[in-house]
């Protein structure tokens, strides 16, 4: 892309409101192969979002690379974030998309602060950094490759199967630091038998036909996801699986629980988190929008079960949390641990407990042991490299490719 003619100090002809304001707004882009979407370009100011403590832990630190979604789910929790550019948390989050296009240079600065902990960082905790738009603008490399350079632990949560373009980058990234992987997969309808009658919604009900892509248009299905999360462990590094939101009424069946488990042992996963539906209103009001449209039955009692407020009452998560546990036991799978900072991954860097972390001023870079793919792949980078080898057989280093020359890491 060309930027040196691009005048960013002045107001953007033909933007949305919220956006004119942008000094930073590049330009704004719409293409045949995304009908309906809007991208608009800009160049970030900043990289890392440093999350105010609301845990015990001192620092939660995460990337955006866009804000707004393509995904389309109708339960998303990062909807309100677009309303802070007076775009509506509804169709404008689904198809006005901001994409941070320089994030990968500003984040390589901020990196190389003596300041900077080298604390982890979680991609994935608001909007979807494995989007559709990835496939065009190509931010993750740069980031990860920023990242691993700087001995900085990465995690990330996904519902994009791109992640599977970036898999040889990350096994590489795996061998200089922690590298912790989810997928997100809420819904398994595609597996379940349906009779074609409608359905009462009652505790033991399967859910219904079709729903994955009804609540998250613009998702890929289930089967690729959990293929995703196969091709990850292929790799040698762990894959979990957030279920979630569970969906009050649709996906809280132990037909659909049980089924779900099943898949996710299947494809090879390492954990399993789960958590109920949470509605912030402008998220509610959207949700309830498209149950009126899907699910007309079902309104009444959504919104008796949500009148308290954004979450379900103690008494509906007790009940599913009795209902749950035992299948994930009976699976043999490990129940995850989410991030208390960001709501993500839980960086296999972060101590078990905080009253084990250091101090800031003799905190270190975590030592770990890499993945025995991610310590093949580094021996390959590494081998004829010396001074004087004959034959030069050493596989090119992903993590420099994505990196300016000046900071091309030394192999030795």
């Amino acid at each position: 892309m060309r930027w040196n003619e691009q005048k960013l100090q002045t107001e953007h002809v033909g933007a949305l409101p919220g956006l004119a304001r942008l000094n930073n707004l590049v330009r704004s882009v719409q293409t045949p192969e995304f009908a309906g979407i809007t991208f608009h370009e800009i160049l970030a100011k900043s990289a890392l979002n440093h999350v105010p403590g609301q845990s015990a832990l001192p620092f939660g630190y995460t990337i955006n690379p866009y804000r707004g979604c393509s995904h389309a789910c109708t339960y998303c929790f990062a909807r309100p974030t677009h309303q802070y550019l007076d775009l509506d948390a509804g169709k404008d989050f689904d198809s006005e998309i901001i994409v941070k296009v320089n994030v990968a240079e500003v984040l390589r600065k901020e990196l190389a602060k003596p300041t900077w902990g080298r604390h982890p960082v979680a991609l994935g905790t608001n909007t979807d950094p494995y989007q559709r738009a990835e496939g065009r603008y190509r931010l993750m490399p740069g980031i990860i490759a920023a990242l691993a350079d700087s001995k900085t632990p990465i995690s990330i949560l996904t519902k994009g199967t791109l992640l599977r373009r970036d898999l040889d980058l990350l096994v590489e990234a795996s061998a200089r630091v922690p590298v912790d992987l989810a997928m997100s997969i809420a819904i398994y309808d595609e597996g379940l038998p349906d009779d074609g009658l409608p359905k009462a919604g009652l505790p033991d009900d399967g859910p219904r036909a079709g729903l994955q892509q009804s609540v998250e248009p613009g998702t890929p299905t289930t089967k690729a996801r959990l293929a995703t999360v196969t091709a990850v462990r292929e790799r040698g590094l762990d894959c979990g699986i957030f279920l979630m939101p569970i969906l009050p009424f649709l996906t809280d069946t132990r037909a659909h629980l049980d089924e779900a488990l099943r898949q996710a042992k299947a494809a090879g996963a390492t954990s399993v988190l789960y958590s109920g539906l949470n509605l912030k209103p402008a998220v509610k009001d959207w949700y309830l929008q498209w149950l009126a449209r899907d699910h007309p039955e079902l309104v009444g009692r959504y919104r008796e079960l949500y009148a308290g407020g954004q979450y379900a009452p103690k008494e509906y998560r007790t009940w599913l949390a009795a209902r749950i546990r035992p299948l994930i036991r009976a699976h043999g799978l490990e129940r995850g641990v989410v991030d208390p900072s960001t709501g993500g991954v839980r960086s296999s860097a972060l101590p078990a407990s905080p009253e084990r972390m250091p101090p800031p001023a003799t905190r270190k870079p975590p030592h770990f042991a890499p993945t025995p793919a991610a310590a093949s792949d580094l021996a390959q980078l590494v081998v004829g490299s010396a001074v004087g080898s004959p034959v030069n057989t050493a596989r090119p280093s992903l993590i420099a490719a994505e990196l300016p020359p000046e900071w091309a890491p030394t192999l030795f």
